[in-house]
This record gives C-alpha cells, structure tokens and sequence, in this order.
C-alpha cells in the first residue's frame, strides 16, 4: 500500500476527498505521523492505520485543522434570531427548540447559537443544542471553552466583554453558556449517525460538504435531510446552497444567510413582528449579532480558457511568493508556480488567495473536478472572493449544474449591484 491507499482509507472513514485539501496536505500529515510512530515507508504506516483505530484517529487529527471564529458570518444567526422572536418556528411541543451543529469543531460555532438564543431572552430550558465533531482534540477545547484572540475577528465584539471573562490563558466563556451546549464525538458518514427521524428544528452543517465527493455529499444531504424536522432550517456554506438546491432542497429569501428548506414546506416570509422587550443577560448588548452588508464589487468577465492568470496582488511581503506563483503560471510553467503555492501554504497556512490560485492552475491542467474544491474553499475562507465565484460557477455549468452556476451568478450580480429589481430574489 501507498500514499493513494491511505488517501481512499481517510476517504472511506471520514469522507475526505484529498484534492479538497490538496494532496500535498494530506502527504504532510501522514509523513507527520509516521515520525512520530517512528516508521519510514507509506506501506508499512498503511498497515499500521489499517489494523490500529487508534492510529486512524491521530491521522485524522492530524488532517483536521480547526479555522472557525465567534460570529462567524454572521447573517446565519442573524436569522436565526429573527425566527425566534417572530416566533416563526413551529415547536411541538412549545418550547422544544432542537438544534444541531455539525461539525462543531472547537465549539465556537454551537456557543455562538447559544449567545444567540440567550439574546433573543430565550431561557436555555426551551432548547437544546446538539453539538458533533469527528475530532476528539477538536472537542477537549470546545469543553474547556477558552480562546485565544483568533477566534474573535471584525470589529464587532461587545459579546466578548458580556459571555467572556478574561484569564491567564484566554478568554473562558462563562457557564451559562457552555451549559446549554452538549458535545458527543461521532462521524456523520458513520452506520446510525444520530439515530431517529426529524429531530431538529434547526441544523448548521456549514463548510463540511466542500470536503467530499459528489457521492459522499449526497450520503451526508440524505442523512441531513432525515434529521431535520419537515418545518427545519438548515444553514450551508455559501458555496454549498448550489449543490442543496440540486438535490431538492429550496433557498430561504434571507440575504447571504445559505439558509434552506425542504420542498413542499411554505417559506419563511413572515411580516416583522413588533419590537418587543425581551428580559436580556446582565451587561448584554442588544446588538450582538448586526447584519453585515457586503460591499458592491465588480462582476468579473467570464474567464476564457486562454485566460492569463491575473499578476498583480496587494503589496505585501507575504504575498511575494503568490504574486511570483501566479507570474510563473502565466508563463505556462504550471509545476514551478505549484510547488510554490504548495510551499506558502505550508509556511503561512491555507487562504482565499492560494485556494483560488491552486483552483486556477488546477482547471488549467484539465483537473477540474481538483478546481471546484479548491474553489470552494476559497469561497469558504472567503464567501465574497468574486474571481473564485466566477470560474467555480463556470466549471459547474460545465458539468451540467446549471443550479448551483445560478445561484453564483444571482449572487455575482448582487455584490455588483447592478441586478435588476427582484431579478436575484431566487438565490438570497
């Protein structure tokens, strides 16, 4: 066995599609593990995973690196506030709101739907929130619930000062919070995930089906779809409505919140209710979770095949070895300009930029299924990065997903701002 042996094993226990990521990244990681086991072939670690569950587990830790944030696209939250205090979700019983995160990672995503739902003055035995994750290292610091000044970015921090109490090693989420969230580590690909049927009102899956193959979404949209309730909300990434909407799900008329339902269930349009007072947590500020507005940006012409990749980049030393990347590129030297976007990436870690320079130099050496998931990820690390929306809506349209090449178009058009009245009413 080899390298590509250990690929389709990380495959089939957790559903990672290696080109997601990049081959290089999955190849660090099992080199890293096989120092730390002391062993020098890929043959000989692969029967290692292959008969130690222990040993999977450490690969896939390994693989899994956590890039969340508090409040992170904040729409979603937004909306599910508004749902809440306009008593929009159709409880049975009364008072029985279920809510699921998946994957959970470090837990800044559950405990934000927590802060959430504490603002909107809901008291925490009216709901319950599930929270899953594949990774156990993952969990042990969401349990802790102490972070660091990278898991609150923007300006928009007041939630900080009223949930938060500063310590010697972080910031230490306050108990009341943490309380209301209950953590389990599982796999969602797994025989009797969460076993049961329309359990949740609301589910967060967002930026998990990036990782997988076509099959594999699939598997994991039927398990999504079993879980929630006929009335639910799911909540995706903003490159993952497309593929949603492709299997039968129907977008909520909620600006960049990527919220959607089930077919044959009415949208949720109600009229804004009245303001009402609502009792809210000591020192909270009433404007924890504001809706952000994306700024118009330019609609990119459709890129052509022959297409140079763009040379120019911010000025910044950071930034040298990209720039030089995408020189070489245009130049055809497609090799050279890979090995040094590998190498940055290895350096300063995965950003928008790089994803959508590998997705570029990807489709330009025919791997266009390898080009869609390093588009994606970039509009996961960047949900507004309009170059990446342009040619991963193109390679969609290509492949006969006229759906999800719609909906980035429709959402192309609006950081323009030039569509016509109601005319991207379908995808928001």
């Amino acid at each position: 066995m080899s390298l590509p042996a250990l690929e389709q094993m990380l495959k089939d226990r957790m559903g990672l599609d290696a080109a997601s990521i990049g081959r290089s990244s999955v190849e660090r990681a099992v080199k890293e593990r096989m120092a730390a086991c002391a062993i020098r072939s890929f043959e000989a670690y692969s029967q290692r995973v292959h008969h130690s569950h222990s040993e999977m587990q450490e690969l896939i830790e390994a693989i899994v690196v956590p890039e969340t944030w508090f409040f992170r696209d904040r729409e979603a939250f937004s909306a599910l506030a508004k749902r809440v205090e306009n008593n929009e979700l159709r409880l049975s019983p009364p008072g029985s709101l279920r809510i699921l995160s998946v994957p959970c990672s470090s837990g800044e995503e559950p405990y934000t739907i927590a802060m959430t739902l504490q603002e909107c003055g809901l008291p925490s035995t009216c709901y319950r929130i599930d929270a899953v994750d594949i990774s156990s290292r993952a969990l042990a610091q969401a349990a802790m619930a102490v972070y660091g000044s990278n898991a609150f970015r923007g300006t928009e921090l007041d939630f900080r000062e009223t949930y938060f109490s500063r310590t010697t090693a972080g910031w230490r989420l306050n108990d009341t919070v943490r309380a209301s969230v209950h953590f389990q580590q599982n796999n969602i690909l797994a025989p009797g995930f969460m076993p049961g049927e329309a359990l949740y009102d609301i589910v967060f899956c967002r930026n998990l089906l990036i990782y997988f193959d076509r099959p594999t979404q699939e598997r994991v949209v039927m398990t999504l779809r079993r879980l929630l309730k006929p009335q639910g909300i799911l909540f995706v990434g903003s490159s993952e409505t497309g593929l949603l909407i492709t299997l039968g799900f129907v977008l909520e008329k909620i600006p960049q919140a990527y919220a959607l339902r089930l077919p044959g269930e009415p949208a949720s349009v109600s009229p804004r209710a009245p303001e009402r007072h609502k009792p809210v947590p000591p020192g909270a500020s009433k404007k924890v979770m504001p809706v952000s507005r994306a700024q118009p940006a330019a609609v990119p012409p459709r890129p052509s095949e022959k297409k140079p990749i763009p040379p120019s980049l911010p000025p910044s030393p950071k930034h040298d070895r990209i720039a030089e990347a995408m020189r070489l590129a245009d130049q055809g030297r497609l090799h050279e300009a890979t090995d040094i976007c590998e190498s940055y990436v290895q350096e300063h870690g995965v950003s928008a930029q790089s994803c959508h320079l590998m997705g570029l130099l990807s489709k330009t050496a025919g791997r266009e299924h390898e080009a869609i998931a390093y588009f994606r990820k970039a509009l996961y690390l960047d949900s507004q990065h309009s170059e990446a929306m342009s040619h991963l809506a193109l390679l969609l349209e290509k492949q006969g997903d006229d759906a999800g090449a719609k909906v980035l178009r429709n959402r192309l058009r609006r950081l323009s701002g030039t569509s016509a009245s109601g005319q991207g009413d379908a995808c928001r």
